[in-house]
């Protein structure tokens, strides 16, 4: 009869023939979860903004995500894999063209990362249930890339992959923060990791580098107050008391994984080798009077395998506006005014808005 131990050992196998740097296997007893209790005190703050999807609750009242025993009442594992999507490109604190706007690092690659990490996903689940098949086993899997209803660096953690930093994103020692998570349920009751250390210390980089203070305490952040969420998930009009600090950014924001130690430590934060996530020239820093002259079609043409196409086209062309305005450059002012007369009421409220910003 195979052991926890050997499947645990054959699903590293797995992933790391897939393509992942990371995985690792948590178990479900979220009472043990410290992290779990925090999220669902973060959701009924009103943090999380316009994100309605994160409030999701169960018949009986109980947030979804609470539990991943919500989404599959079988499960008793979770395997975590992490993708690694760092480039060679400067870091967003190391770009000041204002001809330019900045596109988050995760997604400058050709696909969307959903794609990219579900297939090979996909390929550790198929690994495992074909183990369980040989060896007699019965099971039940289910797999998720930002799909499901999972706070998936919670088990990341408890899976060993890193611990989750003061600016809540999840950090491992050798990778740094730039990877995507995908997870895996199953019926299989495996061995866990150990949890990772947090490995943050006194350091507050992140929090002192926020530009709009959306990091409120350590591993605290109001979504509401948020640059990739105002540029991403906002929709209609941007608060005023937030434009001027959003500088270039359009889709995204990395800056508190750009100041981090973990991510500029020498050794750390290697490159990608995966051809999905290699910059493409419309993703990576573009050019901001070219994204304005941008018509719908166009957009769906660059962007159709793109994150980027969440914010919308509206929604981008709303950010550019913004962008321009932080610019100082006075010859984006035909753009501005072309948006302005466009037609749509909040592009026209923020293109105006950067006019006067310029003036």
């Amino acid at each position: 009869m195979i052991s926890s131990s050997d499947i645990s050992q054959a699903v590293t196998q797995a992933a790391t023939e897939a393509g992942f740097e990371l995985s690792g296997i948590a178990s479900v007893r979220e009472e043990d979860f410290p992290e779990l209790h925090a999220f669902i005190e973060w959701v009924d703050s009103g943090h999380a903004g316009e994100m309605k999807y994160l409030e999701k609750r169960t018949e009986d009242g109980t947030l979804k995500r609470a539990s991943a025993k919500n989404a599959a009442p079988w499960v008793r594992s979770v395997i975590v894999c992490g993708l690694n999507y760092n480039t060679d490109k400067p870091y967003s604190t190391q770009a000041h063209d204002p001809q330019r706007g900045w596109i988050s690092r995760y997604a400058w690659g050709s696909k969307d990362y959903h794609h990219a990490l579900g297939r090979r996903l996909q390929q550790v689940e198929a690994a495992v249930r074909h183990m369980a098949a040989q060896n007699n086993l019965p099971i039940e899997t289910r797999s998720y890339v930002d799909t499901g209803p999972i706070v998936e660096r919670v088990y990341a953690r408890y899976a060993g992959l890193g611990w989750i930093g003061k600016n809540t994103c999840l950090i491992h020692e050798k990778l740094g923060s730039f990877f995507f998570l995908g997870v895996i349920l199953t019926s299989l009751d495996l061995a866990p990791a150990l949890p990772a250390a947090d490995r943050c210390g006194s350091c507050t980089r992140c929090i002192d580098a926020c530009p709009t203070q959306a990091i409120v305490a350590p591993g605290k952040l109001d979504s509401r107050r948020c640059i990739a969420y105002l540029t991403i998930e906002k929709r209609g009009e941007i608060p005023l008391e937030f434009r001027s600090q959003m500088g270039h950014h359009i889709f995204g924001c990395d800056i508190c994984q750009d100041v981090c130690p973990w991510n500029n430590k020498a050794g750390n934060a290697p490159f990608t080798e995966a051809p999905e996530f290699q910059p493409q020239p419309q993703s990576f820093h573009p050019g901001l009077a070219a994204l304005a002259e941008m018509n719908e079609d166009a957009f769906r043409q660059a962007f159709r395998d793109s994150p980027v196409k969440r914010a919308k086209y509206a929604g981008l062309k709303r950010n550019v506006a913004v962008a321009m305005g932080n610019s100082g450059q006075k010859e984006f002012a035909p753009h501005l005014e072309k948006m302005a007369a466009e037609g749509d009421a909040v592009l026209a409220e923020h293109a105006l808005w950067a006019l006067e910003k310029l003036r």
